[in-house]
């Protein structure tokens, strides 16, 4: 039986220059009672904007969301969510943040006293009813977030990444609480629907796991979770699980594509997005692979070794595979032979072997060429109206951001923030 289900959902946001970014394309979900559905997928594919539609706080483009097999209509009052940033009012006591939202639903002073409590006592919060969120950890301020939303007795409770803000033995109780909420079906939520950037965190915590990706971003695949609770992360089955997770996300986000001819050029009016990895990091990768045997790791044993998210080393290893440093057949991540090249040589050498992989890309053949048709000085609405163009899918502040680092340390062109010019090195 479905509590919710999303139906042919699109989402497109209005772009700049009249531009339209298109976020979602054809989602189709649904809610299950009483299960807990984990939302994955990489930064920008829309999970967040997902659990809004879902809660009746956005409506989409296209589609419609069923409650109860009836149409939404509004803000759905049987939701309730809990924010990655806590959102807590600052000048509100503990107490006072959990009544607020008993108190906009015209409940008698009575009940909501009687409410707050409960909720207060099922995050174990007592004690602190008469403390200012200044006053709290990380991990009690989420514990306020959780039990105002459960205040309302929700059917559905919706999490956007709750747990990213605090430490891992914080988020490690957290996890198992609302877990243990949950199971107890006495006046709590019968769904959860969880966000998370973290494969273990959905393997621990979902029945089933919904992997988006793409742009416009999509449901890639549905993933059943047959492990019995309570699970254990050590565990032969826990861990193949979340190795078939890191396979699925890897070759939608990193395919091994076997290139048989000369790929077409690109037409006049289309760029390569790039991805938004700092020159740092990229650097950083080269260096641990040189240290590993023929250059060549597996890809979550990047992650392992070096403590970077596994969706932010996806992001530095497509940038480093977009200069030709990388390749990645399979799970590896290996040094090409220009990347051995790279990491041997000396900082001028280096900066040499960037600047030409650059020129390859033709995103920065542009820029070079509209620096010179601007007579050495490009002002930066300019190119970001330029960008605007011919990437309106993308996050025009977060790819201006990267094509001047990159820009600048291949010493390509010179960016002066003063006057908001690019110029040649």
């Amino acid at each position: 039986m479905n509590l919710c289900e999303l139906k042919g959902v699109q989402m497109r946001f209005p772009g700049p220059k009249g531009q339209v970014k298109r976020v979602l394309e054809d989602i189709n979900l649904a809610v299950k009672v009483d299960e807990v559905l984990c939302l994955v997928g990489p930064n920008g594919s829309g999970k967040s904007t997902l659990l809004r539609i879902l809660s009746g706080l956005l409506q989409p483009t296209k589609g419609e969301v069923r409650w109860h097999g009836e149409k939404l209509r509004g803000v759905n009052q049987s939701v309730s969510m809990v924010f990655q940033t806590f959102a807590l009012v600052p000048w509100m006591t503990v107490e006072e943040n959990v009544r607020m939202v008993l108190r906009a639903r015209d409940l008698a002073e009575e009940e909501v006293r009687e409410k707050a409590a409960a909720a207060i006592h099922k995050v174990g919060l007592e004690g602190f009813e008469e403390a200012f969120p200044r006053e709290l950890s990380r991990g009690t301020k989420q514990r306020v977030g959780v039990a105002r939303a459960l205040a309302v007795d929700p059917e559905i409770l919706v999490m956007d990444d709750p747990f990213s803000q605090v430490d891992a033995l914080t988020g490690e109780a957290l996890r198992q609480e609302i877990l243990d909420i949950w199971s107890d079906a006495d006046n709590n939520p019968s769904s959860v629907v969880l966000v998370s950037h973290r494969i273990t965190e959905a393997v621990l915590m979902a029945d089933r796991i919904a992997i988006l990706g793409g742009t416009p971003s999509a449901i890639r695949t549905m993933v059943e979770n047959p492990l019995p609770r309570p699970r254990d992360p050590r565990s032969a089955g826990f861990l193949r699980l979340v190795d078939q997770l890191h396979d699925i996300i890897a070759s939608a986000e990193l395919p091994d594509v076997q290139v048989s001819a000369p790929q077409p050029e690109l037409a006049d009016d289309v760029l390569e997005p790039l991805p938004h990895a700092h020159t740092a990091d990229i650097l950083g990768l080269l260096e641990f692979l040189d240290t590993q045997q023929g250059g060549n790791c597996d890809l979550f044993h990047v992650v392992t070794h070096t403590h970077v998210p596994f969706e932010k080393v996806l992001t530095i290893v497509k940038g480093a595979e977009m200069l030709e440093l990388v390749d990645t057949p399979r799970r590896s991540v290996v040094l090409t032979a220009l990347g051995k090249k790279f990491v041997a040589a000396d900082m001028d050498a280096r900066k040499d072997i960037w600047k030409a992989q650059l020129l390859e890309l033709k995103l920065f053949r542009v820029v070079r060429d509209l620096i010179e048709l601007h007579e050495g000085e490009l002002k930066q609405d300019e190119l970001q109206h330029e960008l605007a163009v011919r990437l309106p899918m993308e996050n025009l502040e977060l790819t201006f951001g990267t094509l001047v680092a990159w820009g600048r340390f291949g010493e390509l062109f010179a960016y002066r923030e003063d006057r908001g010019v690019l110029t040649p090195e």
